[in-house]
């Protein structure tokens, strides 16, 4: 098992950053596959960037290229999130999850390759 606990969100204005982070405990000496998802009221969930094991893959949507960073400290057991410019748009629950992976290069991007979720944490943007 994997436990997984965001910190981080809060409210921001426009043009404003973020720094969202995930601690993860528990089994966390295999190979695993991180993302970052978001849930706005009444839409679906939707995947907002994902890194490998190794740190050397990452995926971002379309949405937030160029304005978020996905990165990853496996000796802390740590995952994080750099947001910046944020658009009221961002505004949602974010969600950490991880999946174990079959080798350290494997990239998850799909929610439901995801086993493992914390429980959220909010992120607001006011224009």
């Amino acid at each position: 098992q994997v436990q997984l606990v965001e910190s981080g969100g809060g409210s921001v204005q426009a043009g404003g950053s973020l720094r969202l982070s995930c601690a993860a405990s528990g089994r966390t000496f295999r190979h695993y596959s991180m993302g970052w998802f978001r849930q706005a009221p009444g839409q679906e969930r939707e995947v907002v960037a994902a890194i490998n094991w190794i740190g050397g893959s990452t995926y971002y949507a379309d949405s937030v290229k160029g304005r978020f960073t996905i990165s990853r400290d496996n000796a802390k057991n740590t995952l994080s999130l750099q947001m910046n410019s944020l658009k009221p748009e961002d505004t949602a629950v974010y969600y950490c999850a991880a999946r174990i992976a079959p080798d350290g290069t494997y990239l998850a991007t799909v929610g439901d390759e995801y086993v493992y979720w914390g429980r959220g944490t909010q992120v607001t943007v006011s224009s």
